[in-house]
């Protein structure tokens, strides 16, 4: 059985979703249904108990994919054995950050990195951060800069870089966010609110929000993305919540202002994200060692 099959084995057993898993390894469902076919022809048996609503392993699945598991961990150490022979580390190492993150954090990892290992391949994509550890539990990168989530998946490490504050901010501009706020009774409920569509920071807002006791926010819109956010508050369209290193990076941080102390939220903890089975890869191996060694 190929190494593509037992990969995808694996991640199928442990995502227990077709959709997850086609995308994860860029093919469609319909192929997917066939490969896990053909691999349960071949091993003589159903490895999977599925129906339209859930994905369910057999008692032989589960024995498969203890098998797969340690046919891959394997194939790692073989390949890891071979790069040690030979004279340069090389391949390709994919990550996923935030726009932020890629000039805040991003270079002083990568730096040392690149004069260790100058022959790897850095692929780079960046997006919005609540997305990040999905990106690694999915397997669709190597590595993420995320923050650290309410619960971090089992099969997910996460190394520590920094704490990073947030604050409430608003427009510094004369516009009707500014007169609302600077009423001597302010009117939360008729305050327009840009939140992120999902994270951390959204669920940080709402609970100092819920403290405030009255009633529900008035949601003007929600966003993908912490600098987007930033941007629509510089704007004059209301208030929202972001990380103080999004504000200090910010090209619009002179048209935001601090409505709120940095102590008065509790901080999200950044850092580094990449799956446990595949930390004996020789690249993910590598790149983990320049950081957490020194």
């Amino acid at each position: 059985m190929d190494i593509k099959s037992l990969q995808v084995f694996s991640h199928l057993a442990s995502s227990l979703h077709f959709g997850q898993t086609a995308h994860a390894h860029h093919v469609s469902p319909s192929t997917l249904s066939r490969m896990i076919q053909r691999i349960e022809d071949e091993v003589g048996c159903k490895l999977l108990q599925r129906d339209n609503r859930s994905v369910e392993l057999t008692v032989a699945g589960s024995k498969f994919e203890q098998y797969a598991n340690q046919q891959l961990l394997q194939w790692q150490q073989f390949q890891g054995e071979l790069q040690a022979e030979q004279p340069q580390l090389t391949g390709k190492l994919s990550l996923y950050c935030s726009v932020t993150a890629a000039y805040s954090h991003l270079p002083q990892l990568l730096d040392g990195f690149r004069r260790l290992y100058p022959h790897i391949e850095i692929m780079l994509d960046t997006g919005n951060a609540a997305n990040a550890v999905d990106k690694v539990k999915d397997q669709q990168v190597d590595f993420a800069i995320a923050a650290y989530p309410e619960s971090l998946p089992r099969s997910c490490y996460f190394y520590s870089l920094a704490q990073i504050p947030l604050s409430i901010i608003a427009p510094t501009i004369d516009c009707q966010v500014s007169q609302k706020l600077a009423q001597r009774q302010v009117n939360w409920q008729q305050m327009p609110i840009i939140l992120p569509d999902h994270g951390a920071a959204r669920k940080r807002f709402e609970h100092w929000y819920r403290q405030k006791g009255q009633g529900k926010p008035n949601i003007y819109a929600t966003v993908s993305g912490h600098e987007a956010l930033v941007s629509m508050v510089a704007l004059g369209c209301g208030v929202g919540i972001a990380p103080e290193v999004v504000l200090e990076n910010s090209p619009v941080k002179d048209r935001v202002r601090r409505i709120s102390s940095t102590a008065a939220i509790k901080p999200f903890e950044l850092g580094v994200c990449c799956l446990k089975k595949r930390m004996e890869e020789p690249v993910i191996k590598a790149f983990l060692a320049t950081f957490i060694e020194h």
